[in-house]
Protein backbone atom coordinates (compact mmCIF):
# COMPACT_ATOMS: atom_id res chain seq x y z
CA UNK A 1 0.00 0.00 0.00
CA UNK A 2 2.66 2.13 0.77
CA UNK A 3 4.36 1.45 -2.71
CA UNK A 4 1.07 2.44 -4.24
CA UNK A 5 1.20 5.91 -2.11
CA UNK A 6 4.46 7.02 -3.29
CA UNK A 7 3.15 5.63 -7.31
CA UNK A 8 0.18 8.55 -6.57
CA UNK A 9 2.13 11.35 -5.16
CA UNK A 10 3.56 13.92 -7.25
CA UNK A 11 7.27 13.42 -7.83
CA UNK A 12 8.23 17.37 -8.43
CA UNK A 13 6.80 20.17 -7.23
CA UNK A 14 3.80 22.25 -8.73
CA UNK A 15 5.25 24.85 -10.96
CA UNK A 16 3.84 28.72 -10.60
CA UNK A 17 2.17 30.08 -13.05
CA UNK A 18 3.11 32.14 -15.80
CA UNK A 19 1.85 35.93 -15.43
CA UNK A 20 -0.37 36.90 -18.33
CA UNK A 21 -0.78 39.82 -20.76
CA UNK A 22 -4.29 40.38 -19.48
CA UNK A 23 -6.02 40.72 -16.39
CA UNK A 24 -8.41 37.94 -15.17
CA UNK A 25 -10.18 39.86 -12.96
CA UNK A 26 -11.81 42.82 -13.41
CA UNK A 27 -14.47 45.11 -11.09
CA UNK A 28 -17.44 43.35 -12.32
CA UNK A 29 -15.99 39.94 -13.39
CA UNK A 30 -13.87 37.37 -11.44
CA UNK A 31 -12.37 34.37 -11.53
CA UNK A 32 -11.81 32.68 -8.61
CA UNK A 33 -10.35 29.21 -8.80
CA UNK A 34 -10.41 26.63 -5.03
CA UNK A 35 -6.76 26.25 -3.92
CA UNK A 36 -5.33 22.77 -4.85
CA UNK A 37 -6.08 19.91 -2.17
CA UNK A 38 -2.67 19.70 -0.34
CA UNK A 39 -1.00 16.57 -1.38
CA UNK A 40 -0.81 13.77 1.29
CA UNK A 41 2.34 12.27 2.63
CA UNK A 42 3.30 8.93 1.93
CA UNK A 43 2.45 7.69 4.91
CA UNK A 44 -0.96 9.16 5.27
CA UNK A 45 -3.33 6.23 4.04
CA UNK A 46 -6.62 8.06 5.69
CA UNK A 47 -5.28 11.26 3.65
CA UNK A 48 -5.11 9.42 0.61
CA UNK A 49 -8.47 8.02 0.86
CA UNK A 50 -9.54 11.91 1.64
CA UNK A 51 -7.60 13.30 -1.17
CA UNK A 52 -9.75 10.89 -3.60
CA UNK A 53 -13.67 10.82 -2.14
CA UNK A 54 -16.32 13.17 -3.51
CA UNK A 55 -16.66 16.90 -2.12
CA UNK A 56 -19.54 18.73 -2.26
CA UNK A 57 -20.15 21.08 -5.01
CA UNK A 58 -19.18 24.79 -4.36
CA UNK A 59 -21.50 27.30 -3.70
CA UNK A 60 -21.76 29.24 -7.62
CA UNK A 61 -19.99 32.93 -7.74
CA UNK A 62 -22.29 36.16 -7.58
CA UNK A 63 -21.39 36.71 -11.04
CA UNK A 64 -23.02 33.49 -11.88
CA UNK A 65 -26.36 34.55 -10.74
CA UNK A 66 -25.85 38.29 -11.89
CA UNK A 67 -25.77 37.11 -15.82
CA UNK A 68 -27.49 33.47 -15.64
CA UNK A 69 -30.20 35.20 -17.65
CA UNK A 70 -28.74 35.00 -21.15
CA UNK A 71 -27.84 37.95 -23.13
CA UNK A 72 -27.39 40.38 -20.48
CA UNK A 73 -23.17 40.30 -20.17
CA UNK A 74 -23.28 42.07 -23.75
CA UNK A 75 -25.00 44.89 -22.77
CA UNK A 76 -23.02 45.47 -19.71
CA UNK A 77 -19.51 45.03 -20.23
CA UNK A 78 -19.39 43.75 -23.99
CA UNK A 79 -15.72 43.23 -23.89
CA UNK A 80 -15.99 40.84 -21.10
CA UNK A 81 -17.47 37.54 -21.79
CA UNK A 82 -18.95 35.78 -18.43
CA UNK A 83 -15.94 33.56 -17.82
CA UNK A 84 -17.95 31.50 -14.87
CA UNK A 85 -20.72 30.44 -17.16
CA UNK A 86 -18.94 28.16 -20.03
CA UNK A 87 -21.98 26.35 -20.70
CA UNK A 88 -24.56 27.37 -23.30
CA UNK A 89 -27.87 28.97 -22.92
CA UNK A 90 -31.09 27.00 -22.71
CA UNK A 91 -32.79 27.02 -26.40
CA UNK A 92 -36.24 26.79 -24.97
CA UNK A 93 -35.78 29.80 -22.53
CA UNK A 94 -32.43 31.32 -22.76
CA UNK A 95 -31.06 30.80 -19.05
CA UNK A 96 -27.50 29.87 -18.90
CA UNK A 97 -27.31 25.79 -18.44
CA UNK A 98 -25.22 24.48 -15.46
CA UNK A 99 -25.56 20.52 -13.92
CA UNK A 100 -23.90 21.05 -10.70
CA UNK A 101 -26.64 22.05 -8.22
CA UNK A 102 -30.23 21.23 -8.91
CA UNK A 103 -31.60 23.67 -6.89
CA UNK A 104 -30.07 26.90 -9.04
CA UNK A 105 -31.16 28.18 -12.19
CA UNK A 106 -30.57 26.65 -15.53
CA UNK A 107 -29.74 22.90 -14.05
CA UNK A 108 -29.86 20.23 -16.61
CA UNK A 109 -29.12 16.22 -16.44
CA UNK A 110 -26.87 15.26 -18.86
CA UNK A 111 -28.35 12.37 -21.33
CA UNK A 112 -27.06 9.15 -20.80
CA UNK A 113 -24.60 7.99 -23.22
CA UNK A 114 -26.69 4.98 -25.90
CA UNK A 115 -24.99 2.02 -27.11
CA UNK A 116 -24.92 2.02 -30.94
CA UNK A 117 -27.38 -1.07 -31.02
CA UNK A 118 -29.69 0.55 -29.01
CA UNK A 119 -33.05 0.46 -31.06
CA UNK A 120 -31.36 -0.92 -33.85
CA UNK A 121 -33.54 -1.06 -36.80
CA UNK A 122 -34.36 -4.56 -38.13
CA UNK A 123 -34.62 -6.32 -41.52
CA UNK A 124 -35.76 -9.01 -42.96
CA UNK A 125 -33.31 -11.63 -44.59
CA UNK A 126 -33.16 -11.42 -48.29
CA UNK A 127 -34.38 -14.11 -50.34
CA UNK A 128 -31.43 -15.84 -51.65
CA UNK A 129 -33.01 -18.80 -53.43
CA UNK A 130 -35.77 -21.59 -52.98
CA UNK A 131 -33.11 -24.36 -52.41
CA UNK A 132 -31.84 -22.62 -48.95
CA UNK A 133 -33.65 -25.02 -46.63
CA UNK A 134 -31.70 -22.64 -43.70
CA UNK A 135 -33.35 -19.38 -45.28
CA UNK A 136 -36.72 -20.54 -46.12
CA UNK A 137 -36.91 -21.89 -42.43
CA UNK A 138 -35.97 -18.82 -41.14
CA UNK A 139 -38.14 -16.85 -43.00
CA UNK A 140 -41.22 -18.73 -42.23
CA UNK A 141 -40.26 -18.70 -37.85
CA UNK A 142 -39.93 -15.22 -38.44
CA UNK A 143 -36.55 -14.41 -37.24
CA UNK A 144 -35.09 -11.20 -38.39
CA UNK A 145 -31.50 -10.07 -38.34
CA UNK A 146 -30.29 -6.98 -37.00
CA UNK A 147 -29.00 -4.07 -39.60
CA UNK A 148 -25.48 -4.72 -39.65
CA UNK A 149 -22.67 -2.46 -40.16
CA UNK A 150 -22.65 -2.86 -44.13
CA UNK A 151 -25.96 -1.70 -44.63
CA UNK A 152 -26.53 1.24 -42.11
CA UNK A 153 -25.35 3.36 -45.49
CA UNK A 154 -28.65 2.54 -46.89
CA UNK A 155 -30.60 4.37 -43.81
CA UNK A 156 -32.72 6.89 -44.42
CA UNK A 157 -31.82 10.74 -42.69
CA UNK A 158 -34.34 10.99 -40.53
CA UNK A 159 -33.81 7.58 -39.28
CA UNK A 160 -30.79 8.41 -36.94
CA UNK A 161 -30.38 6.14 -33.75
CA UNK A 162 -30.04 9.50 -32.00
CA UNK A 163 -32.11 11.38 -30.20
CA UNK A 164 -32.38 14.54 -32.01
CA UNK A 165 -34.18 16.45 -30.05
CA UNK A 166 -32.32 19.74 -28.30
CA UNK A 167 -31.27 19.64 -25.01
CA UNK A 168 -33.37 21.76 -22.72
CA UNK A 169 -32.71 23.27 -19.12
CA UNK A 170 -35.25 20.69 -16.63
CA UNK A 171 -37.30 23.66 -15.82
CA UNK A 172 -38.44 23.59 -20.10
CA UNK A 173 -38.49 20.19 -19.67
CA UNK A 174 -40.91 20.35 -16.48
CA UNK A 175 -43.12 22.93 -18.00
CA UNK A 176 -43.27 21.58 -21.38
CA UNK A 177 -44.18 18.10 -20.26
CA UNK A 178 -46.43 19.06 -16.81
CA UNK A 179 -46.96 22.67 -16.72
CA UNK A 180 -44.95 23.66 -13.76
CA UNK A 181 -42.05 24.59 -12.80
CA UNK A 182 -39.53 21.96 -11.83
CA UNK A 183 -38.02 23.94 -8.56
CA UNK A 184 -40.11 26.80 -7.64
CA UNK A 185 -37.72 28.02 -5.14
CA UNK A 186 -34.75 28.36 -7.57
CA UNK A 187 -37.25 31.09 -9.32
CA UNK A 188 -36.38 33.58 -6.61
CA UNK A 189 -32.69 33.42 -7.14
CA UNK A 190 -33.31 34.53 -10.54
CA UNK A 191 -32.35 38.47 -10.45
CA UNK A 192 -34.65 40.79 -12.53
CA UNK A 193 -34.58 41.53 -15.95
CA UNK A 194 -33.51 44.83 -16.63
CA UNK A 195 -35.20 45.54 -19.95
CA UNK A 196 -34.02 49.29 -19.56
CA UNK A 197 -30.42 48.45 -19.89
CA UNK A 198 -30.41 44.82 -21.69
CA UNK A 199 -33.08 45.35 -24.34
CA UNK A 200 -34.21 49.10 -25.11
CA UNK A 201 -30.72 50.80 -26.18
CA UNK A 202 -30.63 48.43 -28.75
CA UNK A 203 -34.18 49.07 -29.78
CA UNK A 204 -33.89 52.92 -29.33
CA UNK A 205 -30.07 53.40 -30.65
CA UNK A 206 -29.24 55.72 -33.86
CA UNK A 207 -26.79 53.45 -35.03
CA UNK A 208 -26.60 50.06 -36.54
CA UNK A 209 -29.37 47.57 -37.76
CA UNK A 210 -32.55 48.51 -38.43
CA UNK A 211 -34.62 48.03 -35.60
CA UNK A 212 -37.80 45.93 -35.76
CA UNK A 213 -39.99 46.09 -32.82
CA UNK A 214 -43.09 43.41 -32.59
CA UNK A 215 -45.68 44.97 -29.58
CA UNK A 216 -47.24 41.37 -28.01
CA UNK A 217 -50.18 42.16 -26.57
CA UNK A 218 -52.86 39.82 -25.45
CA UNK A 219 -56.25 40.47 -26.89
CA UNK A 220 -58.32 39.41 -23.51
CA UNK A 221 -56.04 41.76 -21.47
CA UNK A 222 -55.29 44.67 -23.62
CA UNK A 223 -54.63 47.46 -21.25
CA UNK A 224 -52.76 45.20 -18.71
CA UNK A 225 -50.62 43.71 -21.10
CA UNK A 226 -50.22 46.69 -23.55
CA UNK A 227 -46.12 47.61 -23.10
CA UNK A 228 -46.64 50.94 -22.13
CA UNK A 229 -43.09 51.70 -20.68
CA UNK A 230 -41.50 50.40 -24.25
CA UNK A 231 -44.31 52.28 -26.03
CA UNK A 232 -42.98 55.72 -23.99
CA UNK A 233 -39.46 55.07 -25.06
CA UNK A 234 -39.43 54.39 -28.11
CA UNK A 235 -42.21 57.22 -29.34
CA UNK A 236 -39.42 59.86 -28.86
CA UNK A 237 -36.87 58.17 -30.92
CA UNK A 238 -39.02 57.60 -33.48
CA UNK A 239 -39.93 61.54 -33.49
CA UNK A 240 -35.83 62.30 -33.03
CA UNK A 241 -34.74 59.98 -35.52
CA UNK A 242 -37.06 61.17 -37.98
CA UNK A 243 -35.91 64.17 -37.86
CA UNK A 244 -32.35 63.40 -38.37
CA UNK A 245 -33.09 61.06 -41.12
CA UNK A 246 -34.66 64.02 -43.16
CA UNK A 247 -31.53 66.13 -42.26
CA UNK A 248 -29.67 63.30 -44.46
CA UNK A 249 -27.88 62.02 -40.83
CA UNK A 250 -27.41 58.33 -39.98
CA UNK A 251 -30.84 57.62 -38.31
CA UNK A 252 -32.04 54.53 -36.93
CA UNK A 253 -35.67 54.54 -37.52
CA UNK A 254 -37.75 51.83 -35.06
CA UNK A 255 -40.75 50.33 -36.81
CA UNK A 256 -43.52 49.46 -34.54
CA UNK A 257 -45.46 46.97 -35.91
CA UNK A 258 -48.54 45.86 -32.63
CA UNK A 259 -49.19 42.18 -33.03
CA UNK A 260 -52.21 41.19 -30.62
CA UNK A 261 -52.56 38.09 -30.23
CA UNK A 262 -55.26 35.22 -28.93
CA UNK A 263 -57.63 36.16 -31.34
CA UNK A 264 -59.35 32.99 -31.19
CA UNK A 265 -60.39 34.13 -27.28
CA UNK A 266 -62.77 36.90 -28.26
CA UNK A 267 -66.03 36.05 -29.69
CA UNK A 268 -66.76 35.02 -33.32
CA UNK A 269 -69.60 37.98 -33.39
CA UNK A 270 -66.67 40.91 -33.10
CA UNK A 271 -65.69 41.78 -36.75
CA UNK A 272 -62.33 42.26 -37.42
CA UNK A 273 -62.98 45.45 -38.95
CA UNK A 274 -64.39 46.87 -35.10
CA UNK A 275 -61.62 45.10 -33.34
CA UNK A 276 -58.98 46.91 -36.17
CA UNK A 277 -60.33 50.61 -35.08
CA UNK A 278 -60.86 49.72 -31.61
CA UNK A 279 -57.14 48.33 -31.39
CA UNK A 280 -56.03 51.59 -32.73
CA UNK A 281 -57.65 54.58 -31.14
CA UNK A 282 -56.60 52.32 -27.63
CA UNK A 283 -52.74 52.01 -28.54
CA UNK A 284 -52.64 55.74 -29.58
CA UNK A 285 -54.06 56.33 -25.97
CA UNK A 286 -51.62 54.34 -24.32
CA UNK A 287 -48.75 55.89 -26.54
CA UNK A 288 -48.30 54.04 -29.80
CA UNK A 289 -49.29 56.91 -31.66
CA UNK A 290 -47.35 55.81 -34.87
CA UNK A 291 -47.52 52.16 -35.70
CA UNK A 292 -45.89 50.62 -39.10
CA UNK A 293 -48.25 48.32 -39.13
CA UNK A 294 -51.04 46.56 -36.80
CA UNK A 295 -51.87 42.28 -37.13
CA UNK A 296 -54.42 40.05 -35.25
CA UNK A 297 -53.18 36.96 -34.97
CA UNK A 298 -53.93 33.41 -33.33
CA UNK A 299 -50.84 31.50 -32.93
CA UNK A 300 -53.26 28.35 -31.85
CA UNK A 301 -55.11 28.62 -35.20
CA UNK A 302 -52.33 29.88 -37.32
CA UNK A 303 -55.05 33.11 -37.98
CA UNK A 304 -52.57 36.10 -39.84
CA UNK A 305 -49.34 34.92 -39.28
CA UNK A 306 -48.39 34.61 -42.56
CA UNK A 307 -49.23 37.98 -43.15
CA UNK A 308 -47.47 38.76 -40.49
CA UNK A 309 -44.17 36.92 -41.10
CA UNK A 310 -44.22 38.86 -44.98
CA UNK A 311 -44.35 42.16 -42.87
CA UNK A 312 -41.31 41.74 -40.88
CA UNK A 313 -39.36 40.23 -43.26
CA UNK A 314 -39.94 43.37 -45.37
CA UNK A 315 -39.28 45.70 -42.36
CA UNK A 316 -36.36 44.09 -41.55
CA UNK A 317 -34.71 43.13 -44.77
CA UNK A 318 -31.15 41.40 -45.29
CA UNK A 319 -29.33 42.42 -41.85
CA UNK A 320 -32.32 44.38 -39.29
CA UNK A 321 -33.35 43.53 -35.71
CA UNK A 322 -36.28 42.01 -35.18
CA UNK A 323 -37.17 42.45 -31.24
CA UNK A 324 -41.03 40.06 -29.86
CA UNK A 325 -41.51 42.37 -26.95
CA UNK A 326 -44.88 42.01 -24.54
CA UNK A 327 -46.20 41.66 -20.93
CA UNK A 328 -45.36 38.20 -19.28
CA UNK A 329 -47.62 35.68 -20.49
CA UNK A 330 -48.54 37.63 -23.77
CA UNK A 331 -47.61 34.89 -26.06
CA UNK A 332 -44.25 36.24 -27.37
CA UNK A 333 -42.59 32.75 -27.88
CA UNK A 334 -46.05 30.96 -28.91
CA UNK A 335 -46.29 33.25 -31.65
CA UNK A 336 -42.61 33.38 -32.73
CA UNK A 337 -43.30 29.23 -32.73
CA UNK A 338 -46.08 30.06 -35.08
CA UNK A 339 -44.16 31.86 -37.22
CA UNK A 340 -41.13 29.46 -37.75
CA UNK A 341 -44.26 26.70 -38.68
CA UNK A 342 -45.51 29.06 -41.29
CA UNK A 343 -42.36 29.27 -42.74
CA UNK A 344 -41.45 26.16 -43.21
CA UNK A 345 -37.96 25.85 -42.16
CA UNK A 346 -36.40 24.46 -38.86
CA UNK A 347 -36.01 25.91 -35.63
CA UNK A 348 -35.62 24.96 -31.92
CA UNK A 349 -38.79 25.35 -30.07
CA UNK A 350 -39.30 27.79 -27.40
CA UNK A 351 -40.88 26.96 -24.60
CA UNK A 352 -44.61 27.53 -24.08
CA UNK A 353 -46.40 27.70 -20.90
CA UNK A 354 -48.93 29.64 -19.63
CA UNK A 355 -46.87 30.26 -16.55
CA UNK A 356 -45.89 34.34 -16.27
CA UNK A 357 -42.12 34.54 -17.12
CA UNK A 358 -41.33 31.40 -19.04
CA UNK A 359 -38.80 32.97 -20.92
CA UNK A 360 -35.98 33.90 -18.88
CA UNK A 361 -33.17 35.58 -21.36
CA UNK A 362 -32.67 36.96 -24.34
CA UNK A 363 -33.19 34.02 -26.73
CA UNK A 364 -31.75 34.54 -30.61
CA UNK A 365 -34.26 32.90 -32.96
CA UNK A 366 -32.29 30.78 -36.01
CA UNK A 367 -34.49 30.08 -39.31
CA UNK A 368 -37.28 31.91 -39.38
CA UNK A 369 -35.66 35.61 -41.29
CA UNK A 370 -33.28 34.92 -44.26
CA UNK A 371 -30.29 36.17 -44.80
CA UNK A 372 -28.57 38.13 -41.73
CA UNK A 373 -31.51 39.67 -40.46
CA UNK A 374 -32.05 38.29 -36.85
CA UNK A 375 -35.09 37.78 -34.74
CA UNK A 376 -34.97 38.07 -30.34
CA UNK A 377 -37.60 36.52 -27.79
CA UNK A 378 -36.84 38.60 -24.77
CA UNK A 379 -38.23 37.94 -21.19
CA UNK A 380 -41.71 39.47 -20.48
CA UNK A 381 -42.03 43.02 -19.24
CA UNK A 382 -43.25 42.31 -15.26
CA UNK A 383 -46.24 44.93 -14.70
CA UNK A 384 -46.63 44.86 -11.57
CA UNK A 385 -50.37 46.73 -11.82
CA UNK A 386 -51.48 43.04 -12.94
CA UNK A 387 -53.06 41.68 -10.52
CA UNK A 388 -52.01 38.11 -11.63
CA UNK A 389 -48.21 39.33 -10.52
CA UNK A 390 -49.62 38.74 -6.84
CA UNK A 391 -51.16 35.18 -7.19
CA UNK A 392 -49.88 31.65 -6.75
CA UNK A 393 -49.40 29.36 -9.51
CA UNK A 394 -52.74 27.59 -8.47
CA UNK A 395 -54.67 31.17 -8.21
CA UNK A 396 -53.33 31.80 -11.50
CA UNK A 397 -54.89 29.14 -13.26
CA UNK A 398 -58.23 30.10 -12.13
CA UNK A 399 -57.58 34.07 -13.63
CA UNK A 400 -55.91 32.39 -16.62
CA UNK A 401 -58.06 32.42 -19.98
CA UNK A 402 -58.04 29.57 -22.13
CA UNK A 403 -61.06 29.23 -23.81
CA UNK A 404 -63.54 31.22 -25.88
CA UNK A 405 -64.71 33.96 -23.46
CA UNK A 406 -68.26 34.00 -22.60
CA UNK A 407 -70.64 36.79 -21.24
CA UNK A 408 -72.20 36.70 -18.06
CA UNK A 409 -74.66 39.12 -17.86
CA UNK A 410 -76.54 40.79 -14.32
CA UNK A 411 -79.54 43.24 -14.25
CA UNK A 412 -78.60 45.24 -11.35
CA UNK A 413 -79.94 47.94 -9.67
CA UNK A 414 -78.78 50.46 -7.19
CA UNK A 415 -77.30 49.44 -3.93
CA UNK A 416 -76.42 46.32 -5.47
CA UNK A 417 -72.66 44.81 -5.83
CA UNK A 418 -71.27 41.99 -8.45
CA UNK A 419 -67.93 40.26 -6.79
CA UNK A 420 -65.52 38.56 -9.75
CA UNK A 421 -64.11 36.15 -7.40
CA UNK A 422 -62.18 37.32 -4.32
CA UNK A 423 -60.33 39.64 -6.75
CA UNK A 424 -62.72 42.64 -7.04
CA UNK A 425 -66.08 44.34 -6.40
CA UNK A 426 -68.25 46.50 -8.40
CA UNK A 427 -70.84 48.31 -6.50
CA UNK A 428 -74.21 50.40 -8.41
CA UNK A 429 -73.63 53.75 -6.34
CA UNK A 430 -76.31 55.84 -8.16
CA UNK A 431 -78.50 55.60 -11.49
CA UNK A 432 -80.94 57.44 -13.29
CA UNK A 433 -82.63 54.56 -14.39
CA UNK A 434 -84.06 51.72 -12.28
CA UNK A 435 -81.45 49.32 -13.71
CA UNK A 436 -78.96 48.39 -15.59
CA UNK A 437 -77.18 45.56 -17.44
CA UNK A 438 -72.88 44.34 -16.08
CA UNK A 439 -71.69 41.82 -18.46
CA UNK A 440 -68.31 39.97 -16.69
CA UNK A 441 -66.01 39.01 -19.36
CA UNK A 442 -63.05 36.75 -17.46
CA UNK A 443 -62.33 33.49 -16.76
CA UNK A 444 -65.04 30.65 -16.74
CA UNK A 445 -63.66 29.59 -13.67
CA UNK A 446 -64.23 32.52 -11.35
CA UNK A 447 -67.05 32.46 -9.42
CA UNK A 448 -69.35 35.36 -9.39
CA UNK A 449 -71.70 37.09 -6.66
CA UNK A 450 -74.30 39.59 -7.18
CA UNK A 451 -75.96 40.48 -3.39
CA UNK A 452 -76.64 43.78 -1.49
CA UNK A 453 -73.93 46.04 -0.96
CA UNK A 454 -74.67 46.17 2.75
CA UNK A 455 -73.70 42.81 3.06
CA UNK A 456 -70.13 43.08 1.19
CA UNK A 457 -68.19 42.80 4.58
CA UNK A 458 -69.89 39.80 5.39
CA UNK A 459 -69.04 38.20 1.69
CA UNK A 460 -64.78 39.33 2.46
CA UNK A 461 -65.19 37.46 5.95
CA UNK A 462 -67.20 34.20 5.66
CA UNK A 463 -66.75 33.86 1.58
CA UNK A 464 -63.34 35.59 0.38
CA UNK A 465 -60.97 32.12 -0.02
CA UNK A 466 -63.77 29.20 0.47
CA UNK A 467 -66.92 30.08 -2.30
CA UNK A 468 -64.94 33.20 -4.11
CA UNK A 469 -61.83 32.10 -5.31
CA UNK A 470 -58.77 33.21 -5.58
CA UNK A 471 -57.55 34.08 -3.57
CA UNK A 472 -57.54 30.33 -2.40
CA UNK A 473 -57.99 30.24 1.73
CA UNK A 474 -58.80 32.86 4.23
CA UNK A 475 -55.42 33.42 5.18
CA UNK A 476 -54.44 34.88 1.60
CA UNK A 477 -56.85 37.72 2.39
CA UNK A 478 -54.69 39.56 3.95
CA UNK A 479 -51.83 38.30 2.12
CA UNK A 480 -52.95 40.21 -1.29
CA UNK A 481 -53.04 43.98 0.36
CA UNK A 482 -55.66 46.46 1.36
CA UNK A 483 -58.61 47.00 -0.80
CA UNK A 484 -59.04 50.54 -2.54
CA UNK A 485 -61.72 52.07 -3.94
CA UNK A 486 -62.28 53.71 -7.60
CA UNK A 487 -65.06 55.89 -8.52
CA UNK A 488 -66.26 56.10 -12.57
CA UNK A 489 -69.38 57.96 -13.93
CA UNK A 490 -70.78 56.28 -16.71
CA UNK A 491 -73.34 57.07 -19.52
CA UNK A 492 -74.93 55.18 -22.55
CA UNK A 493 -78.02 55.82 -24.51
CA UNK A 494 -78.96 52.23 -25.25
CA UNK A 495 -79.87 49.07 -23.23
CA UNK A 496 -78.94 46.97 -25.97
CA UNK A 497 -75.79 47.78 -26.55
CA UNK A 498 -72.91 48.76 -23.91
CA UNK A 499 -70.93 51.90 -24.67
CA UNK A 500 -68.17 51.61 -21.40
CA UNK A 501 -65.77 48.64 -20.12
CA UNK A 502 -64.53 48.99 -16.41
CA UNK A 503 -61.17 46.87 -17.26
CA UNK A 504 -58.89 45.59 -13.97
CA UNK A 505 -55.31 44.37 -15.21
CA UNK A 506 -54.78 40.56 -15.45
CA UNK A 507 -58.38 40.12 -14.34
CA UNK A 508 -60.96 41.01 -17.25
CA UNK A 509 -63.30 43.70 -17.75
CA UNK A 510 -67.24 44.82 -16.69
CA UNK A 511 -69.06 46.12 -19.69
CA UNK A 512 -71.97 48.92 -18.59
CA UNK A 513 -75.21 48.78 -20.58
CA UNK A 514 -77.68 51.13 -19.51
CA UNK A 515 -79.42 54.51 -20.57
CA UNK A 516 -78.79 57.45 -18.86
CA UNK A 517 -75.98 57.53 -16.20
CA UNK A 518 -74.78 55.91 -13.15
CA UNK A 519 -72.28 56.58 -10.80
CA UNK A 520 -70.17 52.77 -10.19
CA UNK A 521 -67.53 52.00 -7.57
CA UNK A 522 -64.74 49.63 -8.11
CA UNK A 523 -63.04 47.83 -5.16
CA UNK A 524 -59.93 45.47 -5.96
CA UNK A 525 -56.34 45.46 -4.14
CA UNK A 526 -53.97 48.28 -3.98
CA UNK A 527 -51.94 48.98 -6.86
CA UNK A 528 -54.35 46.67 -9.47
CA UNK A 529 -54.65 49.73 -12.62
CA UNK A 530 -58.40 49.81 -13.10
CA UNK A 531 -59.76 51.81 -16.16
CA UNK A 532 -62.35 53.09 -18.01
CA UNK A 533 -62.11 52.43 -21.77
CA UNK A 534 -64.79 52.13 -24.73
CA UNK A 535 -66.51 49.12 -25.33
CA UNK A 536 -64.66 46.22 -26.94
CA UNK A 537 -67.70 43.84 -27.09
CA UNK A 538 -71.31 45.74 -27.31
CA UNK A 539 -73.57 42.60 -26.81
CA UNK A 540 -74.87 41.35 -23.37
CA UNK A 541 -75.64 37.55 -22.69
CA UNK A 542 -79.19 36.25 -23.55
CA UNK A 543 -79.96 34.52 -20.32
CA UNK A 544 -78.67 36.48 -17.66
CA UNK A 545 -77.33 35.29 -13.73
CA UNK A 546 -79.67 35.07 -11.07
CA UNK A 547 -78.86 36.42 -7.24
CA UNK A 548 -76.26 34.70 -5.43
CA UNK A 549 -73.43 32.15 -6.01
CA UNK A 550 -72.70 31.25 -9.66
CA UNK A 551 -72.81 27.18 -10.17
CA UNK A 552 -69.01 26.19 -10.04
CA UNK A 553 -66.91 23.50 -8.84
CA UNK A 554 -65.45 25.56 -6.48
CA UNK A 555 -68.80 27.22 -4.82
CA UNK A 556 -70.21 23.49 -4.61
CA UNK A 557 -66.75 22.08 -3.00
CA UNK A 558 -66.55 25.31 -0.74
CA UNK A 559 -70.40 24.23 0.38
CA UNK A 560 -69.90 20.72 1.05
CA UNK A 561 -67.22 21.80 3.11
CA UNK A 562 -68.93 24.23 5.49
CA UNK A 563 -72.42 22.08 5.46
CA UNK A 564 -70.68 19.10 7.31
CA UNK A 565 -68.61 21.32 9.64
CA UNK A 566 -72.21 22.85 10.79
CA UNK A 567 -73.49 19.19 11.22
CA UNK A 568 -70.35 18.39 13.29
CA UNK A 569 -71.01 21.48 15.44
CA UNK A 570 -74.40 19.40 17.57
CA UNK A 571 -71.70 16.65 18.16
CA UNK A 572 -69.03 18.77 19.34
CA UNK A 573 -70.50 20.44 21.52
CA UNK A 574 -72.35 17.31 23.60
CA UNK A 575 -68.78 16.38 23.74
CA UNK A 576 -67.57 18.86 25.53
CA UNK A 577 -70.75 19.19 27.88
CA UNK A 578 -69.91 15.04 28.84
CA UNK A 579 -66.26 16.00 29.24
CA UNK A 580 -67.21 19.35 31.60
CA UNK A 581 -69.63 16.81 33.35
CA UNK A 582 -67.23 14.08 33.71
Amino acid sequence: MFSITRKLSPLTQLRRPLPLPFPLSSPTYSLTLPPPPPCPPPNSILSLLRRFSSQPPSSPSPISLAFIRGGCHDAVHPHFPPFSLPLPLCPGCGVHMQDSDSSLPGFFSRPSTKSPDYHAPIFPLPLSSTSDPETSLSLKSGHLQELSEGNRDHLPENSSSEDSKPLVCARCHSLRHYGRVREPSAENLLPDFDFDLMVAPKMASPSGPRSVVLFVVDAADFDGSFPRKVARLLSPSIDRNALAWKENKPANLPRIILVVTKLDLLPPSLSPEMLDNWVRRRANTLGAAKLAGLHLVSAVRDWGVRNLVEQVAEFAGPRGNVWAVGAQNAGKSTLINAMARCVGRKMTQLTEAPVPGTTLGIVRVEGVLSGQAKLFDTPGILHPYQITTRLTREEQKLVHICKELKPRTYRIMVGHSVHIGGLMRLDVEESSADSIYLTVWASPLLPLHMGKQQNSHIMMEDHFGRQLQPPIGANRVTELGKLARTEFRVSGDSWDESKTDIAAAGLGWVAVCLKGEALLSVWTYDGIDVVSRSSLITKKAKIFEEAGFTASKIVSKADSIFSKERQNRPAKKKNLQNMKLG
